[in-house]
């Protein structure tokens, strides 16, 4: 059985460089989305906190009905006490015991006074909740209008966009299976560590892509001898030759465009 060739430095650095192409158009794509998704995701978590808000208020107008139902049966058992005792008062055989239904008589007087104004606080809470709650329900038709134009928005873009993200996401893993696992870990890594996401650049006017920094003309040259990986100095990126990129970019738009 023939041994499987192991793959020269130029195509190592070739199929880096088609992989850091295909991820550089995804990272576009999602950049098309922007800040969308997440959007739409606190719109969401936005209007399921409103909309639980509204629950708690409704549970709370609940139980201030209740109190108020309970304090009208207070005070229907209070008019009813005072009606027995004034009944009995005209039966009585001397001062103390009429003296002593007055204060019964007083009393519940008293408890019917306090229930009544604790009535009307609750009926002033009833009043604020509900203008809450209106505030409230404008505020979810508001947030649930603004989340269906995003949704909208996002699923436009995602229809545009889905379809070739998940093909490139397979050509990225295909390519990913065909490079050294070792090669595609440090490429990984340097992506992770750069805020654009190129791990892999080619040389532009004497200096690596995206960077002010001159390479010196003998390592410039060994790049171009495609005989090592070289990284650069100040960045940590992998360094590829012009033309080499140029070749690889015509290469993979053909490919590009065929999704």
């Amino acid at each position: 059985m023939a041994k499987k060739t192991e793959a020269t430095v130029e195509e190592k650095l070739r199929a880096l460089y088609d992989l850091q192409l295909i991820h550089s158009r995804v990272d576009t794509i999602r950049n098309v989305r922007g800040e969308l998704p997440l959007e739409v995701e606190d719109l969401e978590d936005e209007v399921a906190g409103l909309n639980t808000r509204l629950e708690k208020l409704g549970g709370e107008l609940g139980l201030i009905d209740d109190q108020i139902k309970a304090k009208k049966i207070l005070i229907d058992e209070s008019k009813a006490s005072i009606k027995k005792y004034t009944e009995q008062q005209k039966n009585v055989r001397n001062n103390r015991e009429y003296n002593s239904l007055s204060k019964e008589i007083e009393f519940q007087e008293l408890e019917i006074q306090l229930a009544e104004k604790n009535i009307r606080e609750y009926r002033a809470q009833i009043e604020q909740k509900n203008a809450v709650i209106d505030q409230t329900k404008e505020r979810v038709g508001e947030r649930q209008k603004h989340l269906k134009h995003k949704k909208q928005e996002l699923d436009a873009i995602l229809a545009e966009t889905e379809k070739e993200e998940q093909a490139l996401l397979s050509q990225s893993e295909a390519f990913e299976n065909s490079i050294d696992e070792r090669l595609v870990k440090a490429y990984n890594r340097i992506r992770s560590n750069v805020r654009n996401g190129l791990a892999i650049v080619a040389i532009e006017r004497g200096a690596s892509g995206g960077s002010f920094f001159t390479i010196p003309p003998q390592v410039q040259v060994e790049i171009a001898s495609r005989k090592k990986i070289i990284t650069d100095e100040h960045s940590g990126r992998i360094l590829v030759d012009e033309e080499l990129a140029r070749e690889e970019q015509e290469k993979m738009e053909a490919i590009f465009s065929k999704i």
